[in-house]
């Protein structure tokens, strides 16, 4: 594994991006976990949280990148990414009521540690599918990542309210890795091969679908939410 060579580097920093854009939820029940915790508390359970959760996720993944392997496997999770990306386009702000705030450090802990793993999967199926396969590129990209997440989710949280076009490069992101992943699959890597620049029409066509139909869905959403107030002010 060339550390300078251009596909380690692209790979590694879809990895990176997919990390930190993913983060969002991750970084929310961290905080939500930790809300009622001492002052003196709330940084250590933050970190062993953090640690625990990161551990059981590279865990999944080293399976997820060793299962990818397998035919007709591959096809089957870039498929399952694509309402991924759909997802984190069409994000709300209502979250699992379960995921709660502890009263100790120890239940912080376990509900940091829980909530992520079961919240993981879109992460853990798209930085599998980005490393192509290199479980070093997984782990060099969480000791790059995971510390911005640790110490940097609340900025993620609000460049991403700020600049909502982070939401549709990191689809954009899920989408082409998606891509990838079909047309490398054992079953079809053979036929897109021999039709090299089907391989291209595809990952146009799936970014462009995910980005340009969620920007789309936005844009009604935006007009009807308009036309609703300006009713309402007109009823008034």
């Amino acid at each position: 594994m060339n550390l300078l060579d251009a596909d380690f580097v692209s790979d590694l920093l879809t990895i990176i991006l997919l990390d930190l854009v993913l983060a969002g939820d991750n970084a929310i029940v961290i905080a939500m976990a930790a809300s009622r915790l001492p002052k003196a508390m709330q940084k250590k359970a933050v970190f062993w949280g953090t640690f625990g959760a990161v551990s059981v996720r590279f865990a999944l993944t080293a399976v997820v990148v060793y299962l990818l392997r397998l035919p007709g496997l591959m096809l089957a999770g870039g498929l399952l990414l694509l309402p991924i990306a759909w997802k984190l386009l069409r994000h709300d702000d209502s979250h699992d009521p379960a995921i709660s705030a502890a009263a100790t450090f120890w239940s912080a802990l376990r509900t940091i540690i829980v909530a992520d793993a079961l919240m993981g999967l879109d992460n853990v199926l798209a930085i599998a599918g980005a490393s192509s396969g290199h479980l070093g590129l997984v782990i060099l990209g969480l000791l790059i990542s995971v510390p911005l997440v640790v110490w940097g989710s609340t900025l993620i949280l609000k460049l991403i309210g700020r600049f909502p076009v982070i939401m549709y490069v990191g689809a954009g992101a899920i989408a082409f890795t998606a891509s990838r992943m079909i047309t490398h699959d054992r079953w079809v890597a053979g036929w897109f091969d021999g039709h090299g620049w089907l391989k291209y029409v595809v990952d146009g066509a799936l970014v462009i679908g995910i980005c340009g139909g969620g920007w789309w869905v936005a844009l009604r959403a935006s007009r009807a939410r308009s036309a609703l107030h300006a009713s309402r002010d007109g009823s008034a």
